[in-house]
């Protein structure tokens, strides 16, 4: 290597160390040490040598956060942990009932909260391995989000690499990417003044700046990001607390909130939601509530989740701003069982942030009790900042000519006789089989990501295949080819055969997924998991007595009788021979040994470490399978810990307690 080179080798080294400690001073600590002029400068000069020596150009490099080519789609990844949602509380009395509720789980141990403002953006996750970041993701669906790493790395507020030492080898950072103020009043006087469509809030802005094809378009827009946890990490290397490890995350170069703040108790909270609502409009970016978590990571475990949440973790948002509007018209919609809704058409308004034309009225008990007539003069609330509610009725500025709202007597779609029930409370269209709304409805469920997952088949083009009546029904899908599909608008030969691939992968399901997709009234994922898991095969569900389904957990008298009723009617029986037919195949669910010969029947078992030869999820299914319960954090009532190397504090704990502890190949001898 000629001197020149070495040189320019050291040089570009010590200038990105250099550039990389004043983005943290200026982007992370708000504390700059050199003038602009000055960073401007040494940026200009690794340009240079760049430049120069091509191969010298790192991927850390500051030079390299806008480099990457436009993408022509986004892929997806999926979180190693889900990312859930929060539950909400709206006000001081919600946030008690939520303290007495953890109170009551934890057997009213001393806990401390972490209050953090809710900022009013789009949730990442930001992937590191050995310190470098490896991509950058969107919330998505909680369990599948969209690959925004291009798009990440223009944010000059998360590290490409991380500062300091101690980190784990594998870290997953959440936070929230937002847009301040300034920078949307900029963006938005920019489009103002280049005649382009303005944005509508900052929450917008910022979601749509990340999902940029091209990120020279997103490193524009001045987006920051504000890490809030960490949803995954391998061995070590974090404190045993919320609170602590933020400030560990902010030694290794991420920007954590300056209002976040440890509070003793719950009456803390409420004061701090006082104080901070007080302090929201001086802020430079926009909030709609507040985050409060228990800060002890161990409890935390102990509480553990319900089915979409965290127990030990509240959302408080911020009462819900109203605005006055007129109700135009009622409309009635018709969902895939068939129930119709009304939905109020209103004089748009501005309100939360958003422009409302449209808003649920539930039902027609909901109608009467906010005595509603078409004309009238109606508050429209955005609760929880997020769905448009029709909250009241102004009855003294009631026109004269003001229509009563008449719940149908014949479905707005079929035409088939509306029935009632429930007291008159719920309205359903009795055409089950010919009403074209509850056919195209049922069919989006059947093919929709959580269901049988079928990539490519949109609401337009179901829209399409039912009205030019190439299917009746979600078995019709199943008999599709690339022939009729080509005949649809805008559906080329190569879009067809995806599509028709995607029909054809959909066969290969869990029977979890199967269940859920027919649309059996009121079974969700959670109860389509627990009915798989509790009768393991498809034809022990259908057959499965009321007696019988009521005897699983979290399954009432009315739910069982719902799925009974479906599975005995003859219509759904044959469709689901024809679904099976069709080549549609729902995975066996993987049978629990209940034998008494298993030694490991109904013990709590926890994993930690690295096993020497299997992954620990693949511990963790055999373990299930021969009835052992596998938990995430050992307690006093943990029966065995199996141990591999670089086993940290759980193994500590569960030798301070006594607990078993096994190598692979004692738990592996303990299975056989």
């Amino acid at each position: 290597m000629s001197s020149e080179y070495n040189s320019a080798k050291q040089r570009s080294a010590e200038l990105r160390k250099a550039l990389s400690t004043y983005a943290y001073e200026y982007y992370v600590l708000d504390n700059p040490s050199v003038p602009d002029a000055e960073y401007d400068r040494l940026f200009s000069e690794l340009q240079k040598i760049e430049s120069s020596f091509p191969e010298l150009i790192v991927s850390d490099s500051p030079t390299q956060r806008v480099g990457a080519q436009p993408l022509d789609k986004f892929s997806q990844i999926e979180h190693k942990v889900p990312m859930l949602s929060l539950d909400n509380a709206f006000s001081a009395e919600d946030l008690i009932a939520f303290d007495k509720r953890m109170g009551s789980r934890i057997n009213n141990a001393t806990v401390n909260y972490v209050a953090e403002p809710k900022l009013d953006g789009a949730a990442v996750s930001l992937f590191y391995k050995n310190g470098q970041l490896v991509y950058g993701a969107t919330r998505g669906d909680g369990k599948v989000g969209e690959d925004i790493t291009h798009n990440v790395r223009t944010i000059k507020s998360i590290p490409l690499s991380l500062r300091g030492e101690g980190f784990p080898e594998e870290l997953e950072v959440r936070g929230e990417i937002f847009m301040p103020l300034a920078s949307f009043e900029r963006l938005n006087q920019e489009a103002a003044g280049s005649g382009d469509k303005l944005f509508v809030n900052p929450r917008n802005a910022a979601a749509g700046s990340l999902r940029q094809l091209d990120p020279k378009i997103t490193s524009k827009r001045q987006l920051k990001m504000c890490a809030y946890s960490v949803g995954y990490y391998s061995g070590e290397g974090l404190p045993d607390n919320h609170f602590d490890s933020l400030l560990r995350l902010k030694d290794w170069g991420f920007v954590i909130n300056a209002e976040m703040k440890v509070l003793s108790d719950i009456h803390e909270c409420v004061t701090y939601c006082e104080a901070l609502a007080e302090k929201r409009p001086k802020l430079d970016y926009e909030i709609d509530g507040i985050v409060f978590k228990i800060n002890n990571f161990s409890i935390q475990k102990e509480l553990g989740f319900v089915a979409r949440a965290p127990r030990w973790a509240i959302a408080y948002k911020f009462p819900a701003q109203e605005e006055i509007t007129i109700l135009e018209d009622v409309e009635f919609q018709v969902g895939r069982t068939g129930v119709i809704t009304p939905v109020a058409r209103l004089k748009p308004v501005f309100v939360g942030g958003v422009t409302v034309s449209n808003a649920t009225l539930h039902n027609m008990d909901e109608v009467r009790r906010l005595g509603l007539k078409i004309g009238d003069s109606v508050v429209i609330r955005r609760a929880g900042d997020v769905i448009p509610k029709v909250v009241k009725s102004v009855p003294e500025k009631r026109p004269e000519n003001s229509r009563e709202i008449m719940l149908p007597t014949l479905c707005p779609v079929c035409n088939s006789p509306v029935e009632t029930e429930q007291d008159g409370v719920l309205a359903r269209c009795s055409g089950t089989l010919i009403c074209s709304a509850q056919l195209k409805e049922s069919i989006k469920h059947f093919a929709s990501r959580k269901a049988m997952n079928i990539d490519g088949l949109g609401d337009k083009l179901i829209d399409q295949l039912v009205t030019k009546e190439l299917i009746d029904d979600v078995v019709g899908l199943y008999k599709l080819d690339v022939k009729n599909l080509s005949l649809l608008e805008r559906m080329g030969d190569k879009l067809a055969k995806k599509i028709i691939n995607a029909i054809e992968g959909s066969k290969d399901c869990t029977l979890a997924q199967f269940i859920y997709a027919l649309g059996v009234p009121e079974v969700g994922e959670t109860t389509a998991e627990l009915l798989a898991k509790t009768f393991q095969d498809l034809e022990s569900i259908m057959s499965a007595s009321e007696e019988q389904l009521q005897a699983v957990d979290d399954i009432g008298p009315i739910m069982a009788s719902n799925i009974h009723t479906f599975f005995v009617f003859e219509t759904n029986k044959n469709k689901v021979a024809q679904l099976l037919e069709l080549g549609v195949c729902p995975k066996r669910y993987e049978k629990v040994v209940s034998s008494e010969n298993s030694a490991l029947l109904d013990k709590k078992v926890v994993i930690t470490g690295t096993l020497p030869t299997m992954s620990r999820d693949e511990m963790k299914s055999l373990l299930k399978s021969h009835g052992a319960k596998v938990q995430s954090s050992v307690s006093s009532k943990t029966d065995y810990l199996i141990a591999g190397e670089a086993a940290g504090s759980k193994l500590e704990k569960a030798t301070k307690l006594g607990i078993p502890v096994l190598s692979e190949e004692q738990a592996l001898l303990l299975v056989q």
